[in-house]
């Protein structure tokens, strides 16, 4: 027979693990200080960058005449691709029941939401007059892809944000209850108004999770055409390099695999530096490399199919892509992704020893710096080689540079995304603290008791 714990024994392990989940709220030290100093510093220069192609024009970037998508753009398709990893994890994954998921599950959100968001500033931060933003809402066509690919974005962000609330405000009560002077005072009036006038009764357990039911099926038409939608701005047009039939799942089996990479990144520096190890357990990155190597699989199918059909054929324009791509200017940043950041890893995490935390961190680190170079090459060199007779136009027009204004405003884009996660990091309990008293056999007439400390 299974041992009945006593109340106070609950109790106990329920202090014990709210102590360790918010760790990441009350840490307050130099490392933490410098870390937002960094985060907003860059932020700030990034977003002095941009003020500067608001005064001056696009005229500021290396885009131009011919190539007129350029560091936004592959940054978008970045940004969009690892915010997929919201669907991956938080809905697939929960709606087969996979129980190992849940730890991980509001990490994978913190991730969908900075990166969506990012995704979202990017498009703006690419338009020549971002003042006419309200013109697409508007006065936009749905025959117009942009504004198809604007409305897969927003929804998605809304869900994506839904997904991260309605878990949280059962611990957003737990919080206001029982942590004591630790806790700012305006931190803990935040918390009270977010939790909603939460009491913890099975009626309203209940409603959250028939909420997070439909919420996670609703995502997943949402994300995949928020990539999908993506993928067509390119396919629909008819260059060397973009005219596929299979940009669609390209895109979102690429998009799963990036977004996998940053959440075992961020589920490395929780661990360390939270010192979560008891929740972020060894089991937790193996079972995360296993899903790894598995759409790093998936992918390596659609590449294979990507490239070796126009390599098989071979037309005039396809075969002067294609060899700037195996042996031009880009054949390292080309190769790299496809050998070291995807081929390596594949063979490597086979191996259980990769699959431990610090290996599998490093290893996700490659397909994340890989994925991004993907995304360049996605955009990049099909832009220098367009239908269009390139004649009579200085040479720069033939080729593509980014400028230190494109430099600084993709610098903001990573740090603003940072911040974003770390902002929530520093506000919000980085793992669900009554999924995991839950787990543990902890009754929910516990989670709305104050502590026994206070």
């Amino acid at each position: 027979m299974q041992k009945t714990e006593s109340p106070e024994e609950s109790r106990r392990k329920l202090d014990k693990i709210v102590s360790d989940l918010t760790r990441s709220i009350l840490l307050k030290d130099e490392l933490t200080r410098f870390w937002f100093f960094i985060l907003i510093m860059f932020a700030g220069v990034g977003l002095w960058g941009w003020i500067l192609q608001i005064k001056n024009g696009l005229g500021v970037t290396g885009m131009g005449d011919y190539i007129s998508w350029g560091l936004y753009i592959a940054n978008f398709v970045f940004f969009v691709a690892i915010s997929l990893v919201g669907l991956l994890i938080s809905s697939v994954l929960q709606l087969l029941k996979i129980s190992w998921a849940k730890p991980v599950s509001r990490a994978a959100e913190q991730i969908a939401i900075a990166a969506v968001a990012l995704a979202g500033i990017i498009i703006v931060m690419d338009m020549g007059r971002p003042d006419r933003l309200l013109n697409i809402f508007l006065h936009g066509r749905y025959a117009s892809p942009i504004v198809w690919d604007l409305t897969v974005v927003s929804t998605y962000l809304a869900i994506s944000l839904l997904l991260f609330y309605i878990p949280l405000i059962p611990d957003l009560a737990l919080l206001h209850e029982r942590m004591g002077p630790e806790l700012p005072t305006w931190k803990r009036k935040l918390y009270k108004v977010l939790a909603l006038g939460w009491k913890g009764n099975d009626l309203q357990f209940k409603t959250v999770y028939h909420a997070l039911r439909v919420l996670m099926i609703l995502i997943i038409p949402v994300g995949l055409s928020i990539h999908t939608v993506t993928s067509w701005l390119f396919a629909a047009t008819l260059r060397p390099g973009w005219d596929s039939t299979i940009f669609g799942p390209y895109f979102v089996v690429g998009a799963f695999v990036a977004g996998t990479g940053a959440l075992i990144i961020l589920m490395y520096v929780y661990r360390l530096r939270y010192g979560l190890k008891e929740y972020y357990t060894d089991m937790h990155f193996d079972r995360m490399g296993k899903l790894l190597v598995l759409v790093c699989l998936v992918y390596l199918y659609f590449n294979i199919n990507e490239f070796f059909v126009p390599v098989y054929k071979m037309k005039l324009a396809e075969g002067v892509h294609l060899k700037t791509l195996f042996s031009g200017g880009y054949a390292f940043m080309f190769w790299f992704a496809q050998i070291v950041g995807l081929v390596l890893p594949i063979l490597l995490i086979q191996l259980k020893f990769f699959r431990r935390p610090l290996p599998l961190s490093l290893i996700s680190v490659v397909i994340l710096l890989s994925a991004w170079f993907k995304r360049y090459l996605i955009v990049i060199p099909t832009m220098e080689h367009p239908f269009l007779p390139v004649q009579n136009v200085p040479e720069s027009f033939h080729h593509y540079k980014p400028t230190s204004t494109e430099m600084l405003i993709m610098l903001f884009s990573f740090f603003a995304a940072l911040l974003i996660i770390s902002i929530l990091a520093k506000l919000f309990p980085v793992i669900t603290i009554w999924e995991v008293a839950e787990e543990q056999g902890i009754d929910k007439e516990y989670l709305t008791e104050k502590s026994n400390t206070q």
